[in-house]
């Protein structure tokens, strides 16, 4: 029997009078993933967002966070899930410590456990000489950070982050990405809504593409890479020091193999799945010199594309 996923939709509808804002959404994320939730503005990524955090009630359909509803047990959801919003608010005329502070009583921690956890998170996020300063003279990228502060003051399950890299600078980004991947290490499911396409691909492990609040594609970013752009097979591109007639017999011998082009030393095999170790094999046996041996991989633009193409 399959376990329950940390997140979970089933036939999940939102609308505004005639506006489908999302439409039959499934979808599952589980313990520990960075997931990638993608699309144009008015796609739906934000209205799914606010169901799963009971922030508004879905039309039809159903969602669960850690096995509850969102719309029935809202308080138990908002004790396990955080979310950081686009535009982040905080009091600025408070410190950073202050502002954490004031979530943590919020959520009802003590003051000596708030005052540890608020010690060790300004570290973590790289604010511990700053968390005496008022947030009114923090910079965008600092304000995310102790965005990523709040979020983990009550130690969320799940975490919610929307374009929380937008209008920060290389560094920033780098510091925040890498907060967000440790988070995910420490078995925080964490759900990713950004334009960035290569921030996501860098540290999501699945994405999920929306359109018009339709779920048009769900997967690893090879995986949807080679559905949409490589016809659903595996492309392995390999070099060797002489391609010779009776490598390349062998190679398509190979059960699996589809088809075998040559362009130099280089053959691009396409095939059903990853057949290295036997390509590697046929290599050797057919006493050539492998150079070098490589999956095709995508890049998330052209998957987006591709898919925006077609929809």
């Amino acid at each position: 029997m399959r376990e329950q996923g940390v997140i979970e939709t089933e036939e999940l509808v939102k609308t505004y009078g005639k506006f489908i804002a999302v439409d039959k959404l499934n979808l599952r994320v589980d313990e520990g993933e960075v997931f990638g939730f993608l699309g144009p503005n008015g796609a739906g990524k934000t209205t799914t967002i606010l169901m799963l955090l009971g922030l508004t009630e879905p039309t039809s359909g159903k969602a669960r966070i850690c096995g509850f509803d969102p719309t029935r047990e809202p308080l138990k959801v908002k004790r396990i899930t955080g979310y950081l919003p686009e535009k982040v608010g905080f009091y600025e005329d408070l410190t950073a410590r202050e502002n954490l502070d004031y979530t943590a009583a919020l959520n009802g921690l003590s003051r000596e456990v708030a005052s540890r956890k608020i010690d060790e998170l300004v570290d973590m996020v790289g604010l511990s000489e700053m968390a005496g300063h008022k947030v009114g003279t923090f910079s965008h990228g600092m304000k995310q950070r102790l965005g990523i502060a709040d979020v983990m003051i009550k130690d969320p399950k799940v975490a919610f982050f929307d374009e929380p890299t937008a209008g920060i600078d290389p560094e920033g980004i780098e510091q925040v990405l890498t907060l967000i991947t440790n988070m995910a290490k420490q078995k925080v499911t964490v759900v990713l809504s950004s334009h960035q396409l290569q921030q996501v691909q860098k540290i999501c492990t699945r994405v999920g593409i929306l359109s018009k609040g339709h779920l048009v594609a769900e997967g690893s970013v090879d995986q949807l890479g080679r559905e949409a752009i490589g016809g659903g097979k595996f492309r392995v591109e390999v070099q060797v020091s002489e391609p010779t007639s009776k490598l390349v017999k062998s190679i398509k011998s190979i059960k699996g193999v589809i088809n075998v082009e040559s362009s130099g030393d280089l053959l691009l095999i396409s095939c059903g799945k990853d057949l290295r170790p036997q390509i590697a094999r046929a290599v050797v046996d057919s006493e050539c010199l492998l150079v070098q041996m490589k999956i095709e991989e995508y890049g998330l633009d052209d998957v987006y594309m591709k898919y925006f193409r077609e929809s």
